[in-house]
């Protein structure tokens, strides 16, 4: 195929696979074989495109323009194909897990949750692809429509509720602060495009650049920056393989990834660290680290301390676009993939222990390791990877995001980074050292092993040995983040 062909399948093949499911509702089996099927000839596909892209292919396809010199187009960068592998991969592995906890959990309006699923992937390989601000801002907000109805599944008042506050801080946000910016952005450099370098340096006052990066830092509400960031703990009403969608797969990583994009393609980080774009804003997403890390440890429910562990986690991305050396952005772009494996491992874990014993909360977890060891033995490799321990996929993009800090000079966000880590420890840690030595409470004795579905638990294996590959062969991803970083 032509690369402007592989573009527009990579974009269409989920919204084919969406109809496809639609059409076999009657048939669960046959249903979820589409499922199945667009999910591995997806992951294919964008190993594909990335093969030919390292080899110095060149991917770019417009659609249309609508207003002169804006464009509805898409070109694959570095950053773009490493996102678009991100979630093409963990897709197919997603919906082998949905499969299981949808079935066991016996939940309803299944077929709407596997086509609303397969939308928002297609949204996101359009917010990975687009080749200028215009085209990314659309799909960006598609993204954030085609996920409301996964985020308010269980048509619960609770669910309704977690549905309005994720859609209005997403909406609220991005056409307040986000479309502004890239208003602003057209009407000082006259155009909105992806260029190396960036487009702003020589066309805008630098006393005004720090307002300009604000607008994107707080609009981009995906990002989950603080005081904005109340939408993801909320959507954690959602099925658990929503769940992990929102947290590693497309919505989260969307929003960092477009930060990253805007911080490399829009400013340039020339222009940022000749002019201390960031300045202040930089402890933003300090604060954001420390505090959402502290507020997880306060949190019983698992989802609820899994959920501001993302946030946390998120602004470890963030802090490495604003830092915005070399080594920074090669942390923050790796980070996008460490993290997803690590924490979609957590969130199938998590949700194995919903459909196998209908527990919650993480003290009562007690001796449940006993029962369910391959479970807890994932979430320990998750836990290990989220802390940054070898030899574990996460420890690489937490070494980058540090030279990226020492590098700047910034020892203070280093020493931020480091208690992070330890926080990190202290909230993840404990929930499988809890189910592994602690007794079990009341009386209860867990003697057989029992184990989530099949399918939940070959979901689990493969992302947790995934975050063990990752340490041992990052080269895939190394490489991709090097050359935006480097093209910066």
């Amino acid at each position: 195929m032509s690369p402007e062909t592989l573009i527009l399948v990579a974009i269409l093949l989920p919204l084919l696979g969406a109809i496809g499911i639609v059409a076999t509702r009657n048939n669960p089996d046959l249903r979820e074989g589409v499922t199945l099927v667009t999910a591995a000839l997806l992951a294919i596909l964008v190993i594909v495109i990335a093969n030919r892209f390292m080899d110095g292919e060149t991917f770019a396809l417009t659609i249309a323009e609508p207003l002169p010199g804006v464009r509805i187009a898409f070109e694959i960068e570095a950053l773009g194909m490493l996102f678009a592998l991100v979630a093409g991969l963990l897709w197919l592995v997603t919906s082998v897990y949905a499969i299981g906890y949808m079935r066991s959990h016996n939940e309803q309006n299944q077929t709407r949750f596997y086509a609303a699923f397969a939308i928002a992937i297609s949204c996101t390989i359009g917010v990975a692809f687009s080749s200028n601000l215009f085209t990314l801002f659309l799909f960006y907000e598609l993204l954030t429509l085609s996920t409301y109805p996964l985020v308010a599944h269980a048509g619960t008042p609770a669910a309704k509720r977690g549905g309005r506050i994720y859609l209005g801080i997403l909406l609220g946000t991005s056409i307040g602060f986000f479309l502004l910016g890239i208003l602003a952005t057209w009407f000082i450099s006259g155009s909105v495009d992806f260029q190396e370098g960036g487009i702003l340096a020589g066309k805008l006052d630098p006393a005004w650049a720090g307002l300009l990066f604000a607008l994107f830092l707080f609009g981009i509400g995906k990002a989950a920056i603080m005081p904005f960031h109340r939408w993801l703990p909320a959507a954690m009403v959602a099925p658990t393989p929503v769940s992990a969608l929102l947290h590693a797969v497309a919505v989260v990583k969307a929003g960092v990834f477009t930060l990253l994009k805007v911080t490399i393609y829009i400013f340039g980080s020339d222009f940022i660290l000749s002019n201390d774009v960031t300045g202040g804003l930089i402890w933003v997403a300090a604060i954001t680290i420390l505090l959402a890390s502290m507020i997880a440890m306060t949190k019983d429910n698992l989802k609820a301390r899994l959920a501001y562990s993302t946030v946390s986690q998120l602004s470890y991305i963030t802090l490495g676009a604003m830092l915005a050396s070399k080594s920074a952005l090669i942390g923050a772009s790796m980070h996008i993939a460490m993290h997803a494996f690590a924490k979609i491992t957590l969130f199938f874990a998590a949700g194995a222990i919903y459909v196998t014993v209908h527990k919650t909360l993480i003290s009562e977890l007690n001796g449940l390791g006993r029962a369910m060891p391959i479970t807890f033995a994932a979430f320990l490799i998750g836990t290990l990877s989220i802390i940054g321990l070898p030899p574990l996929g996460g420890m690489w993009s937490k070494w980058y995001l540090g030279l990226g800090a020492v590098e700047t000079g910034q020892l203070l966000l280093l020493g931020v980074l480091m208690i992070s880590s330890l926080l990190n420890i202290a909230y993840l840690l404990p929930i499988p050292i809890r189910a592994f030595f602690s007794k079990p409470d009341n009386g209860v004795h867990y003697t057989e092993i029992k184990e989530a579905p099949r399918t939940i638990l070959l979901a689990m294996v493969i992302t947790s040995t995934a975050c063990v590959i990752l340490f041992f062969y990052p080269d895939p991803f190394y490489q991709l983040a090097s050359q935006a970083a480097g093209g910066s």
